[in-house]
């Protein structure tokens, strides 16, 4: 989720991410990370166990996921520039408190997951092209419905750990004087917890996901997911830092299944269709700042670019 900060970058057009010679590309030059991951054999791709429909683990335990499905295609494409055929891919689960530092470390070469491209990151890290926009809101109980940031003056309310919806509430509650009192959970489901329980009066996040939480429920019909937006969180694969040339290759990979239209059927697999293992469905259209953004590729941290 983004704090929202204006960005500097100016978009990426599809038109200008795919350029670097393959020959610079097969040897590794230029990149460290291309060079790193020619010369161990490895790359290794950083995933969330229990983020669906993004990054999560299958019934066997195997990373699955929409942002799976792009960084896959990502790894194919490095084998053909770095010629090597046997690649071997590590998967490394990391957390909303470890994916950034294990990106900057060194550690994980492609994050797979739910992050949000901002300002204050790309000072540790790289993103990708955008490759979702999710919108913050707030879910609560039908009973007790909470529709805008000053419905939760004086109560309780619930996010995740290392999220820009945290960084969000903080911001709110300075700002406004609200006098929230926010709680927090080490991933998506102990935030839901906090709410299903009765421990926070409403619950922040991203509405996808938010949305998953609640059809995922018992009883959905018991939440209600407010109309009001408090921010815009353009997702993108997490990079290493300083590395343009690893940088465009993987843009080059986005841009192509936005030009070639593969996301289509891409989005309808992962928003539109029962999903593994429960066949649970989210029945959510694409919405019209996205089909902006497949028609214009950019990578700006700026939620205005998507308006």
């Amino acid at each position: 989720m983004s704090p929202g900060s204006p960005s500097t970058a100016p978009p990426v057009a599809a038109s200008t991410v795919s350029g670097n010679p393959a020959s610079a590309l097969a040897s590794g030059e230029g990149s460290n990370t291309l060079r790193k991951i020619r010369d161990t054999g490895l790359i290794v791709l950083g995933y969330r166990a229990a983020s669906p429909p993004f990054s999560y683990l299958d019934a066997r335990l195997k990373p699955m996921g929409y942002s799976i499905d792009l960084c896959t295609q990502m790894v194919e494409a490095i084998k053909q520039r770095l010629d090597l055929p046997a690649l071997e891919v590590k998967y490394l689960p990391v957390s909303s408190a470890t994916r950034m530092p294990l990106v900057a470390n060194g550690t994980v070469d492609l994050e797979c997951g739910i992050t949000t491209n901002t300002l204050e990151r790309q000072k540790t890290q790289s993103f990708s092209l955008t490759i979702f926009l999710a919108q913050t809101r707030l879910m609560s109980k039908r009973v007790a419905p909470l529709r805008k940031l000053d419905d939760l003056r004086g109560l309780s309310v619930a996010s995740t750990i290392g999220t820009t919806s945290i960084q969000l509430l903080h911001q709110a509650n300075l700002n406004q004087q609200l006098g929230m009192r926010i709680v927090v959970g080490q991933d998506d489901h102990d935030a839901f917890r906090l709410l299903l329980t009765d421990r926070a009066a409403a619950y922040a996040m991203d509405d996808v996901l938010l949305r998953m939480s609640q059809i995922s429920a018992a009883r959905p019909e018991d939440f209600v997911i407010s109309d009001e937006v408090f921010s815009v969180e353009p997702y993108a694969i997490g990079l290493p830092r300083d590395d343009a040339v690893f940088k465009s290759l993987v843009d080059g990979v986005i841009a192509g299944i936005y030009q070639r239209g593969e996301i289509q059927a891409l989005y309808r697999k992962w928003f539109q269709s029962p999903i593994p293992p429960r066949g649970i469905n989210l029945n959510l259209p694409m919405g019209e700042a996205f089909k902006r953004l497949v028609q214009k590729p950019t990578d700006s941290a700026d939620p205005a670019a998507y308006r």
